[in-house]
């Protein structure tokens, strides 16, 4: 629009009525209005193209937000940049936000979204996310808005959705891969070490960490389950309990009982021979 006035200002002046106002004053003020409008395209009333990332990607959850995630290095994104741009432009007129992601920058936005495929578009209506799997071209995404075709999509589901605790977590495991990944591209470029070197250091990192972290698991549940002892087992096997020794006790006198009727037995057969031989 700028541009226009700029390149037809002489034409604008020259059919200008006679007035007052002097040639001059015109064209100066024409100047000034067009570097007005250059500083504040927004009085036009074009809408913009809005770059969320981690730290404000809450904000499509109010409102009703259309949101691409792309790559740089993406041919398919390259594709579709021009023509997200000219549906931006229409943002104010359908009373929404138009919005993108570079996934490169903001790694955790990926596993919070379950980016799996590039471009993924979605389309957001008050903290309810889905997918936009149409045509990607201005006439499809634009009728997409006005003619509510979101209807006939089901939102994701309460655990998929980005707000949720899974999804969070998601979000920090790629953000982990993320500087993994720096890391071994830093120990490679920086310090020249092969990869299977970088492999060993990381491996050696991963089982060192690993028996660090078992070893302040065992320590938290020891302190707050502390083992109990078994106390019991080893007082009975110094201390028998009183039944024990009552039958004990009672086995021993009724084997002395039988011993004694034995003898008795035994003394009163000999007296009954020694009575017979003398007679």
């Amino acid at each position: 629009m700028a541009t226009w006035i700029m390149s037809n200002m002489k034409n604008v002046v020259n059919v200008l009525p006679p007035c007052h106002c002097s040639r001059k004053t015109v064209l100066r003020s024409l100047v000034l209005l067009t570097c007005f409008i250059n500083l504040c395209p927004t009085v036009l009333g074009k809408g913009q193209l809005l770059s969320l990332d981690e730290d404000n990607w809450q904000e499509m959850l109010s409102g009703e937000w259309m949101v691409e995630f792309f790559a740089p290095w993406c041919p398919a994104c390259k594709a579709l940049e021009p023509v997200w741009k000219e549906f931006s432009d229409w943002s104010d007129d359908l009373g929404i936000k138009i919005g993108n992601v570079d996934v490169t920058q903001n790694p955790g936005m990926s596993g919070r979204f379950m980016v799996t495929a590039l471009p993924t578009i979605y389309h957001v209506i008050d903290g309810q996310f889905r997918q936009y799997k149409g045509s990607r071209d201005k006439v499809s995404f634009i009728n997409f808005i006005e003619e509510k075709k979101w209807t006939s999509t089901d939102p994701v589901s309460w655990w998929q959705s980005p707000q949720s605790f899974i999804m969070s977590t998601i979000s920090y495991f790629f953000k982990l891969s993320m500087a993994l990944r720096s890391a071994h591209n830093k120990i490679i470029e920086e310090y020249g070490i092969p990869y299977w070197g970088s492999y060993i250091i990381f491996a050696l990192g991963t089982i060192v960490l690993g028996a660090i972290l078992g070893l302040m698991i065992v320590c938290i549940i020891d302190y707050f389950f502390p083992p109990k002892v078994c106390t019991q087992e080893v007082s009975e096997k110094i201390h028998p309990p009183e039944e024990e020794l009552d039958n004990g006790d009672l086995e021993e006198e009724d084997v002395i009982e039988d011993d004694i009727i034995k003898d008795n037995q035994e003394l009163r057969r000999r007296n009954i021979e020694t009575e017979q031989a003398e007679k």
